[in-house]
């Protein structure tokens, strides 16, 4: 398997200001909560800095006094003591709403955003999901979109917080001794080094993480859906050894982001100590001289401390800036994937579905992922189905018999030529009010986890208990419904791994039957892996239910459509032949071949003679 099916797109820069503002396009609707979160931290912010100021005041005009012969202002250092506890009430208090609001706007954006690549996912084109690994659309939803969370929650408020109290500290301290302030700001030079570095090796080391991650989760969703085929050649040790490898990669990719974090935080704490240390030597001896106050050198020292906090806060937030454009860049790429299977602005309302099909001059090819078209694989193909005509299509693999119901579904359009239901090109029909319309019946059933019930209805409020009942005695699916526990309610598990194969097709039938379509699409494998006995039910069931409906057989058992109204032979995109069963054989084309083919082999296969 190709390593480049799990490889993952990441965003180059580190700051995008168009991505960001289609992200904040989801904040936009709770704007008020935004900044009220931004005045309260701005609060906080302030009360930071209020704190050496309040330390300066006590020490130079309470305590100091006492130094000198005097006297300890207790009054003054009492009310300075109480106004501490203030500042830090206050401060908590602001911190703690502005929390909570941006918790709340982070959840209520991202739950939006969610519900808008859900609704998106829906609306693409079956072609997308053949080229596009399903691990990687679910890190889209999730993991991406916490991502964005975390930057909401935490990072686009609080770096402007962040800066506040920055430059707030800068204009304190320069205030109180601007000598002072530039002996403890001679180590920017280095932080701005070393800051730069952490900037290179995250962006470099977070590209790793992000790609090993869609690779593992994209080899987790291919390998456990399937297991059946893993454990039936042997392949444990095999897949053992490959997610290995992969889980490895993934680890150092971590530890390497880890240690990049871990060499920039106690550097920029040496740094912060050691401007602490040159304020210490040279501001004690300015306060030995008498050239600055004690309280004044507290002070400086207390900002000087709190002057690199911001800096590994804002470097914090940059990781998690670029974290979030790599993640805003996937999930905008995906919301902005085209929709190519479009509702026309102006669709037609089909009041009366007669059940007439119709193919004009079709020419269709598939695109490999590469956007290169795969050749074509219907050439000018022409039929008519009258309504309550039961049509088969055969042909050898590949000859076009799944297009055609992929035209009909409008899973595809053609690139030439028309497909008409009722003398109305599909193209001008909603497609829910056209699929409304059509049923159609797989062998690979697909049930959700749920229970029977809730399958055969498929979560429709039209259809009643009493229809679904009705629908699952008209195929036979009853015989064993009421014999388990639960009946009706009974929890089919994921993808309906609780049921066999043939109670899984019965299901299939009776969804298909309980939606009630003016036009049925049969697969013949939809019986073949079916006991003989289920067999028998679906195949009454079957006659049964076709009976009055336009019905389409796609057929690879021909004994299965010896009493078909009219079998449609395909061959490399085009109808070669058509008749019934008995004419086809009696012009000894195509169609008798495969019969000869199919049968050669079995003793009790009928001879034709012409």
């Amino acid at each position: 398997m190709s390593p480049h099916l799990y490889e993952d797109e990441f965003v180059g820069r580190a700051y995008d200001g168009r991505l960001m503002r289609r992200l904040l396009r989801y904040v936009r609707p709770y704007r008020l909560s935004v900044a009220a979160a931004g005045a309260l931290l701005l609060v906080a912010s302030l009360t930071e800095l209020a704190g050496p100021q309040l330390y300066r005041i006590a020490i130079d005009r309470a305590i100091a006094p006492a130094l000198q012969g005097g006297t300890v202002d207790a009054g003054l250092l009492g009310r300075v003591a109480l106004a501490y506890l203030l500042v830090l009430g206050v401060g908590f208090g602001a911190r703690w709403l502005e929390n909570y609001l941006m918790q709340y706007v982070g959840q209520r954006a991202m739950a939006d955003l969610r519900m808008d690549l859900f609704c998106h996912l829906q609306r693409l084109p079956l072609a997308f999901f053949s080229r596009t690994p399903v691990g990687r659309l679910v890190t889209r939803v999730t993991n991406d979109v916490e991502t964005l969370n975390e930057l909401l929650t935490s990072g686009i408020v609080a770096v402007f917080g962040d800066l506040f109290t920055l430059v707030g500290i800068i204009a304190a301290m320069l205030w109180l001794d601007a000598r002072l302030a530039l002996v403890a700001f001679c180590v920017l030079p280095l932080v701005v080094w070393v800051t730069e570095q952490f900037r290179v090796r995250a962006r470099e080391a977070y590209r790793a993480v992000r790609t090993w991650l869609a690779r593992i989760n994209a080899f987790l969703n291919e390998h456990i859906t399937g297991m059946a085929i893993v454990q039936l050649f042997n392949r444990e040790r095999r897949a053992v050894e490959r997610f290995d490898a992969m889980n490895e990669d993934y680890l150092q990719a971590n530890l390497l982001s880890l240690q990049n974090l871990a060499r920039f935080f106690p550097a920029i704490h040496l740094l912060g100590t050691i401007a602490v240390a040159l304020l210490l030597w040279y501001g004690g001896g300015e306060a030995v001289r008498g050239a600055v106050t004690i309280g004044v050198l507290v002070a400086m020292v207390q900002y000087a401390e709190r002057f690199f906090e911001p800096i590994r806060e804002l470097a914090d937030k940059f990781n998690l800036l670029q974290q979030a454009m790599a993640s805003s860049e996937r999930i905008f790429r995906l919301l902005d994937e085209p929709v190519l299977i479009q509702d026309p602005p102006d669709p037609v309302v089909l009041d009366r579905v007669r059940g007439e099909v119709e193919f004009q001059d079709v020419w269709f090819a598939y695109e490999d992922p590469s956007g290169d078209r795969a050749g074509w694989v219907l050439r000018g193909t022409s039929f008519r189905i009258a309504p309550g005509e039961r049509v088969a299509l055969v042909g050898y693999t590949g000859a076009g018999k799944t297009t055609v119901i992929h035209l009909l579904c409008r899973f595809y359009d053609p690139q030439r030529g028309q497909v008409l239901l009722d003398g109305v090109d599909v193209r001008r029909l909603r497609q829910q009010d056209l699929r409304r319309h059509i049923g159609l019946v797989q062998q690979d059933v697909f049930l959700f986890s749920g229970t029977i019930a809730d399958n055969i209805r498929l979560y429709n409020p039209e259809i009643t208990d009493e229809q679904v009942r009705a629908a699952a005695r008209f195929v036979g699916a009853d015989r064993f419904i009421e014999r388990l526990p639960d009946g009706y309610a009974t929890e089919v598990g994921e993808r309906g791994v609780r049921l066999s194969a043939g109670e899984r097709q019965l299901i299939a039938f009776a969804r298909a039957i309980a939606h009630n379509p003016e036009v049925l699409i049969v697969l013949d494998e939809a019986t073949s892996s079916v006991d003989a006995e289920t067999e028998g039910w679906i195949q009454e069931a079957t006659r049964r239910v076709l009976r009055g409906r336009t019905a389409i057989l796609i057929a690879h058992r021909l004994s299965t459509i010896q009493d078909a109204d009219r079998i449609l032979v395909l061959h490399r995109g085009r109808i070669v032949e058509e008749g019934t069963h008995t004419e086809l054989l009696a012009r000894g084309g195509l169609y008798a071949k495969l019969y000869r083919l199919q049968y050669r082999q079995q003793a009790h296969a009928p001879e034709f003679r012409p």
